[in-house]
């Protein structure tokens, strides 16, 4: 019995049900209890050093249950971003992993698996590894095993890699070159997802609003073409495949399209692939959720050009505005990294004052850690000290955590339309918990509603929709009471 665990972004949860499936089709049986498992499989995260470490001290501890007699542990593999990344010394150097396999290549785990259980003076490394990266790679085919079967919510993965090669980030380099599945196939998984009872389906991509299902003749920006690439004044480091293709925009419409009472989010998307086009379908479709999420990384524009990001700040703030102009009542999150090579405190106070402009509601703060093979590795000095970056990413924090209140506190007496997942973990016997259209996390106090198809009061249960009065706000969190539960198409 082979145990899956995942750390990182929901595209290695993903991944992980994929390797599910893989297993499961090769008759491989998966189980939750590592107790019961004689593999281990843990699907790593290379982002940032912190990520790192928990998946070292973790396969340290797994090191640890097989040598213990009383243990079924017989194989630990690695699988992910950090399989790529130190492949050899997962295997040789701290002899920590029986196998290793890298994001393109989980249909090769089942022989991976096989292999570990032969003698290790009868093995060379290359059965024991598979690291290589593909350029058309996209499991199209592989349907996922999900390990949350009956939740409301399902993640359909749309396309694999990243071509942006930004100055910080190992993603290129440990999932390979953009590649697109097929249109066709996203839609039919979430139409199989959609006849199971899923009620919210986000899509998945290392940068996915730049989906586009075939290889095409490059095109450029153009500012006064309302169907252009990129978003208005944004540039790239690579030629855009957008031409004669059917693009985001098509698909998250497409998606859309096949039940108005399924909700459709996205993540994880790079602001330059935000053209009009795409903020006029998630403006004027009801079910697509009015959630963007922005990552600025730095709101210095001097910062942003040794992070190789392909815009200024002000072309960042000019994307804002329209996309607020467009999208009436949208939500916007964002990503920062504080002490970036070469920052300064007049750069770092840019930073500050774009989260007081912008406001979010949402965001995700890191202090900046180097990582090999990236452009800074190369060609930067990590020259901010570590205590200086701690400070800043405080700083950050506690200025979007003000802006954010603020945000909130303007939510209290309106109603919005809730999806539940749950029982709220802070009290399951007296609330339950969901998300708004706008991705706010909501509290509902109470476990009952009038239900408008039933004309009577029932149970809220997860995957009901539920109209509820925002009464009190946090930073993070909204307190609300329910008033009915009811559709999708009733509330919009």
């Amino acid at each position: 019995r082979v145990y899956i665990e995942t750390y990182g972004c929901q595209m290695n949860v993903s991944d992980s049900d994929v390797v599910r499936s893989v297993l499961r089709a090769h008759g491989v049986a998966t189980t939750e209890d590592l107790r019961e498992a004689t593999a281990a499989l843990v699907n790593t995260c290379a982002v940032r050093d912190n990520a790192e470490s928990r998946v070292w001290t973790r396969l340290r501890q797994l090191k640890a249950l097989k040598r213990d007699a009383g243990h079924a542990l017989t194989t630990v593999g690695v699988l992910g971003c950090m399989a790529e990344r130190l492949k050899a010394k997962l295997l040789e150097t701290e002899d920590l992993a029986d196998l290793v396999c890298g994001p393109d290549a989980y249909r090769d785990v089942p022989r991976l698996l096989e292999n570990s259980t032969r003698r290790l003076s009868d093995l060379s490394e290359e059965h024991r590894m598979n690291v290589l990266l593909s350029l058309d790679e996209t499991y199209a085919d592989v349907r996922p095993v999900r390990r949350d079967v009956g939740s409301p919510m399902a993640y359909v993965s749309v396309m694999r890699g990243c071509d942006n090669m930004c100055a910080f980030c190992v993603v290129p380099f440990t999932r390979g070159r953009e590649r697109s599945r097929p249109f066709e196939s996203v839609v039919d998984e979430a139409r199989g997802l959609i006849a199971e009872g899923v009620k919210e389906i986000t899509l998945l991509g290392q940068n996915v609003n730049s989906y586009a299902d075939a290889p095409m003749k490059a095109t450029t920006s153009a500012d006064d073409d309302p169907f252009a690439a990129y978003a208005k004044g944004f540039k790239s480091v690579y030629k855009p495949k957008r031409e004669g293709a059917r693009t985001f925009a098509d698909l998250i419409s497409a998606v859309a399209g096949l039940d108005q009472e399924v909700r459709v989010r996205f993540t994880s998307p790079h602001p330059k692939d935000f053209p009009d086009d795409l903020l006029r379908v998630i403006a004027q479709t009801p079910n697509v959720c009015k959630q963007l999420h922005m990552p600025a990384q730095s709101g210095s524009t001097s910062t942003l050009e040794r992070m190789r990001r392909g815009y200024t700040r002000e072309v960042y703030l000019d994307l804002i505005k329209r996309a607020r102009e467009m999208i009436p009542g949208v939500a916007l999150s964002s990503d920062f990294i504080s002490g970036f090579c070469g920052e300064t405190e007049d750069e770092h106070a840019e930073t500050l004052s774009l989260l007081e402009d912008v406001r979010y509601e949402q965001a995700f703060m890191f202090h900046y850690s180097l990582r090999e093979k990236t452009h800074a590795a190369r060609n930067l000095e990590d020259d901010v000290p570590e205590h200086v970056k701690k400070r800043r990413l405080a700083e950050v924090i506690a200025t979007f955590r003000r802006r954010a209140l603020e945000a909130n506190a303007a939510e209290v007496g309106r109603t919005h339309l809730v999806l539940v997942e749950g029982a709220s973990k802070k009290d399951p016997e007296a609330q339950m918990s969901g998300r708004s259209d706008t991705g706010k996390r909501v509290v509902i106090q109470g476990k009952r509603a009038f239900s408008n198809s039933s004309g009577k009061e029932v149970d809220i249960k997860a995957g009901d929709y539920v109209v509820a009065r925002v009464v009190e706000a946090g930073a993070s969190t909204l307190l609300a009471t329910p008033s009915e539960i009811t559709t999708a198409r009733a509330f919009y």
